[in-house]
């Protein structure tokens, strides 16, 4: 008996919805702008790419890019990530980015505390994303609760049915701020690459799936031609013990000399499926996931 084959990968990404680009205009070097990554997102029908930068809102950039988006299938979104550069967890800059049509808000990045430990001289990211000691930014006051910002950041998520994400937030800070978040009644939670930087393991994050919240992995980082850090086999078995239902995989591409997203899509992708991954759970993480966290409908 022959067993079935399985569809083209290209038929598998079909209307996938990248939730981390890296695109550009941004402070650090580019290999393209949002528009140029939309527009490449074509390859793939691309139906919908979320733009991050560590350094401000990026829905102002979209809006000046307005003009050239007009033709362009892929949606573009933007979002804020709560970083020194845009006054820490600022909640008038969380309301002004959502209300002007964010879909997320990452909590601190390279402002974290968590991200100066995994990077004290920058290794693994430009010296200029590690902050001195005195521009970390701070979720807990000095008895140890989350700022009353924290909270405030956190209704604005849940007014605007945004994606919450825990930045580059130490696991402790994490699983409190989903607990608040799940409180709240917020729907859209994201750990963004927990085995790079955070130092989530698998337990953990069933804890946080058990509280809705989805686990992002980046094929950036497993494509053998974009400075792979590790073996999509490792990728597999993270989707396997978390499950796909609760899985993200999104690009977190953009930097200077690195791969198009697509092109990292297709080749992950494509090592999964070599592996064993069924092209259902492969679309579900790529398409469907991402699309119910953006709020975007097919």
């Amino acid at each position: 008996m022959t067993m079935a084959s399985s569809p083209p990968i290209a038929e598998v990404l079909s209307g996938l919805a990248d939730l981390h680009c890296h695109s550009g205009p941004s402070p650090f070097a580019r290999e393209f702008d949002h528009v140029e990554g939309a527009k490449d997102g074509g390859r793939l029908q691309m139906r919908a790419m979320l733009v991050k930068s560590h350094h401000h809102n990026t829905v102002m950039d979209l809006l000046a890019m307005k003009g050239r988006l007009a033709d362009v299938r892929t949606e573009v979104f933007g979002g804020i990530a709560l970083n020194a550069q845009v006054g820490g967890i600022n909640p008038y800059a969380v309301a002004m980015c959502l209300r002007m049509g964010g879909r997320a808000v990452w909590f601190p990045t390279f402002s974290s505390q968590r991200h100066l430990d995994a990077h004290p001289e920058g290794t693994g990211f430009p010296t200029a994303t590690v902050e001195l000691p005195s521009r970390i930014v701070p979720m807990r006051d000095e008895s140890g609760k989350f700022l009353p910002e924290v909270h405030e950041v956190l209704d604005l998520v849940h007014e605007n049915e945004a994606i919450v994400s825990g930045g580059h937030g130490h696991p402790e800070d994490i699983r409190e701020l989903f607990t608040h978040a799940q409180a709240r009644g917020i729907e859209r939670m994201v750990i963004n690459h927990p085995n790079f930087v955070i130092g989530a393991d698998p337990e953990l994050c069933h804890e946080f799936t058990r509280m809705g919240a989805f686990v992002e992995h980046e094929v950036g980082m497993y494509d053998p031609l974009g400075n792979k850090k590790w073996d999509p086999a490792l990728l597999l078995d993270w989707i396997r013990r978390i499950g796909p239902e609760h899985t993200v995989l999104a690009s977190d591409l953009g930097q200077i000399g690195r791969p198009m997203p697509v092109d990292a899509f297709t080749r992950v992708g494509q090592a999964l499926l070599d592996l064993g991954l069924p092209p259902a759970d492969l679309r579900r993480m790529v398409r469907d996931n991402p699309l119910f966290l953006l709020r975007v409908s097919d």
